[in-house]
C-alpha cells in the first residue's frame, strides 16, 4: 500500500496585479522527509511559504494532507503546522520559559500537558541551563532554536521554515539542523524549508530548485549535482570579467562569472588549475581551486546566473 504525501501542493499560481510570482508551481512531501525550496531572493520562495501557512491564498492551484483534500487558511490545517517565519518573533523582555509559555496557551494547551512539552523542549534545544533568562541576552542561534521550540509543543505533523540560517552564525546552524534531524527521525516530523544559501539545502532530502516562480529542477542533491559535467574550477580576482575573456581567448573554455567569481567546469579540474595560473601575470588572481560541484553551481549551470543575484521583477 501506498503511503500518501504528508503534503502536496499542485499547480500553485499567485499573481500581484500584472506580475506573476508563482506559475504551475507542484510538489510533494512525505512523511518524515525534509524537503527544500532553494532559490535567490525574488524566485518566489517567500510567497510559496505564504500560500503554504494559509496567509495567502492561492489564484489556482490545490493542496492534501496525507491523502486529504485541505485548505491551509483552515484552522484544522494550521494546527498540524508549525511555522517559523523569517523575522524574529519572541519578546525579548520574556525568559525563554515565558516565550514558550505563552506559545503553549496560544495553543491552547492544558496547563499539566504545557509544563512537560515545555520541560521536553527545553532540553531537545538544550537550552535548558538559559530557559529562566531574558532572550534579549541570548545570541540568534538560541533565539532561533527557541522560536522552533515553541512551534513544536503542540506536537505539529509540518514544519515550515522560511530561511532558518538568517542571521544564525555557521555553528549554530549546525546544531539547529542537527535538532530538527533528531526530530524528523524520532517523531517523524516533515520539514519544508526555503532557502538560497547551498549548504542550508544539502541538509534536505529532496529540493525543488525555483527561478523566477517556476521550478527548474528537482530531486535528491546528488541527483541535482549530477547536471554539472565533473569538477568546478573557481578562479577569484578583482576583475573577473577580463579573467574570464582570457580563459575563454587562450583555452578555449566556457567561464562563467558568477557572484563575483569565474567558475569554468571541466572534466579534470586538477590539470586546468595550473594551466590558469600561468595564463597571468602574478597578483592578476587571488586564487585558484577546484572542487565537487554545489548546489550554488547547478543553479549556476541551469540559469546561468549565481543564487545570491537577486531577481527583479
Amino acid at each position: 500500500m501506498t503511503v500518501p504525501a504528508r503534503l502536496e501542493a499542485r499547480g500553485l499560481r499567485k499573481s500581484f496585479k500584472d506580475r506573476v510570482v508563482l506559475d504551475d508551481v507542484s510538489f510533494a512531501v512525505g512523511p518524515g522527509e525534509i524537503f527544500g525550496l532553494l532559490g535567490p531572493n525574488g524566485a518566489g520562495k517567500t510567497t510559496a511559504f505564504r500560500l503554504l501557512s494559509g496567509l495567502l491564498p492561492p489564484d489556482a492551484g490545490t493542496f492534501t494532507f496525507d491523502g486529504a483534500p485541505a485548505e491551509p487558511s483552515r484552522p484544522l490545517f494550521r494546527r498540524r503546522l508549525g511555522v517559523v517565519f523569517q523575522d524574529p518573533s519572541l519578546d525579548l523582555k520574556l525568559t525563554g520559559r515565558e516565550n514558550l509559555a505563552l506559545g503553549a496557551a496560544l495553543f491552547g494547551l492544558p496547563a499539566r500537558v504545557a509544563s512537560t512539552r515545555i520541560a521536553e523542549a527545553l532540553e531537545l534545544m538544550e537550552l535548558g541551563a538559559r530557559a529562566d533568562e531574558p532572550t534579549s541576552r541570548y545570541s540568534g542561534g538560541m533565539r532561533r532554536r527557541l522560536e522552533i521550540a515553541r512551534v513544536l509543543l503542540h506536537d505539529p505533523a509540518l514544519l515550515l521554515l522560511d530561511e532558518p540560517g538568517r542571521g544564525v552564525d555557521p555553528e549554530a546552524l549546525r546544531r539547529i539542523w542537527d535538532q530538527i534531524e533528531s526530530l524528523r527521525q524520532r517523531r517523524g516530523l516533515s520539514v519544508i524549508v526555503t532557502t538560497h544559501q547551498p549548504e542550508e539545502a544539502e541538509r534536505c532530502q529532496r529540493l525543488a530548485v525555483l527561478d523566477a516562480g517556476r521550478i527548474i529542477a528537482a530531486g535528491t542533491p546528488d541527483q541535482l549535482r549530477a547536471r554539472v559535467s565533473g569538477d568546478v574550477v573557481r578562479v577569484d580576482a578583482e576583475l573577473p570579467e577580463e579573467i574570464a575573456a582570457g580563459i575563454r581567448a587562450r583555452l578555449g573554455l566556457v567561464p562563467r562569472v558568477v557572484d563575483g567569481h569565474v567558475v569554468v567546469e571541466t572534466a579534470r579540474g586538477h590539470e586546468l588549475v595550473p594551466r590558469v595560473v600561468e595564463l597571468f601575470p602574478v597578483g592578476r588572481l587571488r586564487s585558484v581551486a577546484t572542487a565537487r560541484p554545489t548546489l550554488a553551481d547547478v543553479f549556476a549551470t541551469i540559469t546561468g546566473r549565481g543564487l545570491h543575484e537577486e531577481q527583479r521583477p
